[in-house]
């Protein structure tokens, strides 16, 4: 099974539509000219427009779990396709898990 890894140039949505903003704090690990995300790293979300009722509930930051269990980067996990990102609110509620639209086709891990 091929596992691609995601990077600075995925697509990566909350299940409501908003956007993660991708950033890392890796500094070496290219893949495909994009920098590859890391396990321990936490997305933004931006323009979630979920709500519960009448009271704005917006996605705002999502963590990771599930991370490749071979390729690492100073002990810590790259992140891919089948890694698990819980979006949470402003408020630490969790609200679903997010949802990996698209992400760089050449290079797998394990």
């Amino acid at each position: 099974m091929t596992n691609r890894i995601l990077t600075t140039s995925s697509n990566i949505m909350c299940p409501h539509g908003g956007r993660a903003k991708l950033v890392t704090s890796n500094t070496q690990i290219h893949v495909d000219g994009a920098l590859a995300l890391l396990q321990n790293d936490k997305h933004s979300v931006v323009g979630c427009p979920f709500t519960i009722g009448t009271k704005y509930s917006p996605c705002k930051r999502i963590e990771w779990s599930a991370g490749t269990s071979r390729t690492k980067m100073y002990e810590t996990p790259l992140l891919i396709e089948t890694s698990k990102g819980k979006c949470f609110t402003e408020e630490g509620l969790l609200q679903g898990i997010a949802v990996i639209v698209n992400t760089q086709t050449r290079v797998d891990a394990q």
